[in-house]
């Protein structure tokens, strides 16, 4: 393994910068760079990013995908960068120097984003350490119960690491903290009506063991009646740490799983807004700063090709950093408020230009305040995918081929939006813990037009029985048509649910 340490050129263009970023106004965490070979770089992806991870089969079979990818010429990874105080970066060791000071500057801007986003505000700032705890926990683990039954339950964590709650971090829900609905724990005591009687017969007429097994029907029946949980839970994996019967090591194997997933969420939720944000900085340090005469070439040529469109599929650096220009050359000319909204002359509208100059601090507030979904939402606009060619398309079964289905604004938003609402997972949540009182998980498909994968339903739903140990019912839409979908422990089955 060669010196990962940054070589005296590198090291003197990481100063300058970094220098720069900071003069440009991207406030970030020290950067700590590591320069490796294709091979270590395959190995550290395979990882997400982290050159420590517990030991699981997923990562060798991303490393093969990684390791062949690359000899085959299809994809070459530049650089890598983790969200962590310091942030770690990656840089590959055969890359040019104008490449590499390419990603210098494109890892400074992801770094401004990652302390600044407030999506990323919940994240561990130390998840370096936290990896490697994670790892020596799940060894710990191997060496007590053995590899093939820890990476069986891993397996089965995996399969539903997706299933929390995507908005919890900036919404408190309300929530149960005990199923045992006893007496005390309702603050409700039972009224029991007594049989009328005299006072000298009351104690007989209304003897006190009576009274008490009356209290208690009364007592069993609202707790049978109350819902449990009383408000839909979307966080599955957290409902199942509260209340599923798990020995307490599959109890925090599941919780790390399930603070990873939390730790790579808003990479989801952001990723447009996060490649674009790094795009738009290495590309304005670059031109402004950082290259030389001889390199313009060479960044014109890899610098197109990060921003290249292909077809069937979405450029998140593309779409980014052209919506960070638009909105910034916007609030320079004013191209926004109620004047401008109910301008319909487009020569005006084209030409208009009211020279406020508040681009800069608009284009950092964007970066702070919002994700994919509400960027998309507030600043796309008709001229801009206008200007950009944008339309949707489907695929035709007629003649065997994918076609431009509309170019109309509010088609091609709808899609978009449709695309990252629930960063594109179907969106679940436990309506019922205790159902048909019997125990049972009840799950609800909040079914947006896309329908469940049948095949992975029914894996999916022998993991969940494997957490939940008892049987695990998920109700959805397949071809507009209500399902009932359960697994008992042996079976699967398939029910057509009525609508009430």
């Amino acid at each position: 393994m060669h010196n990962t340490r940054l070589p005296k050129e590198l090291a003197e263009w990481r100063e300058k910068i970094e220098g720069y970023a900071h003069t440009a106004g991207l406030d970030f965490y020290p950067v700590i760079f590591e320069v490796l070979d294709w091979n270590q770089m395959n190995m550290v992806a395979a990882y997400g990013g982290f050159p420590n991870r517990y030991p699981h089969w997923r990562f060798g079979m991303e490393y093969e995908q990684l390791a062949k990818s690359y000899a085959y010429g299809l994809s070459k990874i530049y650089e890598m960068v983790i969200n962590n105080n310091p942030c770690y970066a990656y840089l590959l060791h055969s890359n040019h120097l104008v490449d590499q000071k390419l990603v210098m500057a494109h890892v400074y801007g992801h770094c401004d984003f990652f302390k600044n986003n407030v999506y990323f505000a919940h994240t561990s700032r130390k998840m370096m350490d936290e990896m490697a705890n994670h790892k020596i926990k799940i060894k710990r683990y191997i060496d007590q119960y053995g590899q093939e039954e820890v990476e069986a339950f891993l397996d089965i964590c995996l399969s539903v690491e997706n299933l929390i709650d995507h908005h919890g971090t900036f919404i408190k829900r309300s929530r149960d903290h005990n199923h045992d609905l006893l007496e005390g724990e309702t603050g409700q005591a039972a009224v029991v009506t007594k049989l009328k009687s005299k006072d000298y017969m009351d104690k007989y007429i209304n003897p006190k063991e009576f009274l008490d097994s009356q209290r208690k029907k009364i007592l069993d029946d609202k707790n049978q009646e109350r819902k449990f949980p009383e408000n839909p839970e979307r966080d599955i994996l957290l409902f199942i740490l509260d209340y599923a019967p798990l020995d307490a090591w599959k109890l925090e194997v599941l919780s790390m799983i399930r603070d990873e997933a939390y730790y790579f969420l808003p990479q989801m939720q952001t990723k447009i807004m996060n490649e674009g944000w790094a795009s738009y900085w290495h590309s304005t340090l670059m031109t402004q700063k950082i290259l030389l005469p001889s390199e313009f070439i060479d960044y014109a040529d890899h610098h197109s090709g990060t921003l290249a469109s292909y077809s069937g599929r979405l450029n998140p650096y593309k779409l980014g950093i052209e919506l960070y220009r638009d909105i910034e050359d916007r609030w320079n000319k004013g191209k926004f408020g109620k004047e401008y909204d109910e301008c319909t002359d487009m020569v005006e509208r084209k030409n208009w230009n009211r020279n406020l100059g508040l681009g800069h601090d608009k284009i950092f507030e964007v970066r702070k305040l919002y994700n994919d979904l509400t960027f998309i939402d507030t600043f796309l606009t008709e001229e801009f995918c206008y200007e950009h060619k944008m339309f949707t398309y489907d695929f035709n079964k007629n003649n065997n081929t994918y076609e431009i289905a509309s170019r109309q604004f509010k088609k091609i938003k709808e899609r978009l939006l449709f695309s990252l609402t629930n960063s594109g997972r179907p969106m679940l949540s436990v309506s019922e813990g205790n159902y048909e009182n019997r125990g049972e998980l009840y799950i609800v498909h909040h079914h947006d037009g896309v329908d469940l994968k049948l095949d992975w339903l029914q894996e999916v739903m022998k993991n969940l029985y494997n957490l939940w140990t008892r049987p695990v019912w998920i109700e959805t839409k397949i071809e507009d048509k209500a399902r009932l979908f359960t697994f008992n422990g042996t079976e699967n089955r398939d029910f057509r649910k009525e609508k009430e």
